[in-house]
């Protein structure tokens, strides 16, 4: 990181958000853990690949938040800061509807979501391919993989090349599994 990116993060403040993600805990996850992590495992990913945007970092931490505590007060995310609202929109982008199918709800990211909303999906996708190292429903991986495939994979060719060369690893790495333990 260079050091005016260094600069550029210095005053963002991201407990108030970190905060927020706390009613996450105790949310858990098909491959153990807790949602709460995984939003900082979310964070890290685009930390790693050099995104340092604000507002994508706040949303990182926040972005499950809608849909794993359906009554969570929308109105304390968008009271936290002069990026509240961004941060919020980001949010929304990524969050599944009621009414959405899976197929229906990353399409809508795929074809209309902004490119932080698609950056975003693509990280939280990275987070979510690696705990799948630690699945073992069968079923769930290899629908979570081709799902990775058909709708994942495009985003990052949208917007993260070496996005999409770490998830093509990932597919690969969980076809290998599936193809070592499931008879054909």
């Amino acid at each position: 990181m260079t050091t005016e990116e260094m600069l550029r993060l210095k005053g963002t403040f991201m407990a108030p958000y970190m905060q927020l993600a706390t009613a996450l805990i105790g949310k858990t996850r098909e491959g153990g853990g807790n949602m709460f992590r995984h939003q900082f495992d979310t964070m890290a990913t685009l930390i790693d690949y050099g995104y340092i945007d604000s507002v994508l970092l706040k949303a990182s931490i926040v972005h499950d938040l809608f849909e794993d505590v359906p009554d969570f007060n929308r109105n304390l995310l968008l009271q936290v800061d002069f990026e509240s609202a961004a941060v919020y929109e980001l949010v929304m982008q990524v969050t599944r509807l009621p009414e959405e199918t899976k197929p229906q709800f990353l399409t809508r990211i795929l074809e209309t979501g902004s490119r932080q909303a698609k950056v975003l999906k693509v990280a939280d996708r990275i987070s979510n391919m690696i705990a799948l190292g630690f699945v073992v429903n069968t079923d769930f991986i290899q629908r979570y993989t081709e799902e990775t495939v058909q709708f994942i994979f495009p985003m990052a060719e949208q917007v993260d090349k070496s996005m999409l060369s770490e998830l093509k690893s990932l597919v690969e790495s969980r076809r290998k599994y599936l193809s070592a333990i499931v008879p054909k």
